[in-house]
């Protein structure tokens, strides 16, 4: 063995910990542990002295150790340090205006704006850096990774950050690539490298997830994790499904909760939400999501699946369990579902909808 295989090997044997974590903690800054978070804006942030801005580490409970998240604050008219990682990256702006350059070794820079709402994907192992466009207020934003994945499988700090391989096919230095300009697919999927707003994005009608529901689904730098936006109307709720681990749900607009649980019978745990909030249903369990606000509930969720590869550990979330997939349909459901949605509704003096109207 190597002189670097005999020091990992000790170093997991000594501290009980993979590759990844060890990395993580040596960061420096916060990591942020539990089951959901509240109110992203309101994570605690510390100096990060490899991005030159202050940030924390969100490590949530039903990630399965393949993605991970992170929040970052890019200081009053300032800039973060440039970067680039063989690991995939999904940032979404919660607060605060900017800009982003990006470019390959050599090749041309490319700059766009973005502001909160805007939700973009450097490509895989290109340089970039983030600029903050006011000078009085920090801009924030929130980053879903495939840190986890990489770290752990190469188990080479200067292999995931200082690596000289061009992914060309991915992008090559294409005039334009951040315009928001992309190209339509069928089954809700747009596919691009930058969204300027999600909050006022066009939804396209999902109902088989639930009435009303609406939804996009998007394809971002040719990543193996896919974003999407759902929402959907007051006094009404999803349907249940389950799928694989790591999906990062956050809430972008109304006031709600959801319900997560391992399987039929086991006990539910709740989690309130509002703007901003976070949660990761845990592998394969059971979650709902139900609006009791008095806005449409529009929410921002990342999960893997690519559709040009086949890679995705969704499963048929649209198709009930009767038929092969995960979903459970209305009529299937606990009747403490509808009890407790109506209670929940009752705090506001609301009730839902007439149920001949959505839940068929």
């Amino acid at each position: 063995m190597t002189d670097l295989e005999v020091h990992w090997r000790d170093k997991w044997i000594e501290e009980k910990r993979g590759p990844y974590e060890i990395w993580q903690e040596n960061e420096g800054v916060p990591i942020k542990r539990g089951f959901h978070v509240d109110d992203l804006l309101a994570v605690p942030v510390e100096p990060w002295k490899r991005l030159g801005g202050k940030g924390s580490f969100i490590q949530l409970d039903g990630t399965g150790g393949g993605c991970d998240c992170y929040v970052c604050e890019i200081p009053p008219g300032g800039a973060l340090k440039p970067q680039k990682h063989v690991f995939e990256e999904t940032v979404l702006v919660i607060q605060g205006r900017g800009a982003t350059t990006i470019w390959q070794d050599g090749g041309k820079k490319q700059t766009f704006e973005w502001q909160e709402g805007s939700l973009f994907a450097p490509p895989i192992n290109t340089w970039y850096q983030h600029f903050n466009g006011q000078g009085k207020e920090p801009a924030r934003y929130v980053s879903i990774t495939t840190a986890p994945l990489s770290f752990n499988l190469y188990r080479n700090t200067d292999f995931v950050l200082n690596n000289p391989f061009k992914f060309s096919d991915r992008f090559a230095g294409e005039e334009g690539a951040f315009t928001g300009k992309g190209k339509a697919y069928a089954d809700r999927v747009w596919e691009t490298n930058f969204v300027p707003n999600v909050f006022s994005y066009a939804l396209q009608s999902w109902k088989e997830r639930g009435y009303a529901s609406t939804n996009i689904m998007f394809e971002l730098a040719g990543n193996t994790m896919k974003p999407h936006i759902s929402e959907f109307p007051v006094g009404t709720y999803k349907k249940g499904h389950r799928h694989g681990p790591g999906a990062h749900v956050i809430i972008l607009n109304g006031t709600g909760y959801s319900l997560l649980w391992p399987d039929e019978g086991k006990p539910r745990t709740k989690v309130d939400w509002k703007k901003y909030s976070m949660f990761v249903p845990p592998d394969f369990w059971f979650h709902q999501h139900f609006n009791v606000g008095k806005d449409p509930a529009r929410y921002f969720a990342v999960t893997w699946g690519h559709m040009k590869v086949n890679f995705s550990v969704i499963g048929r979330a649209d198709a009930s369990i009767e038929e092969g997939g995960n979903q459970v349909e209305y009529p299937n459901e606990s009747p403490e579902i509808m009890k407790i949605f109506k209670t929940e509704l009752a705090k506001s003096s609301m009730k839902p909808k007439p149920l001949g109207e959505w839940r068929k």
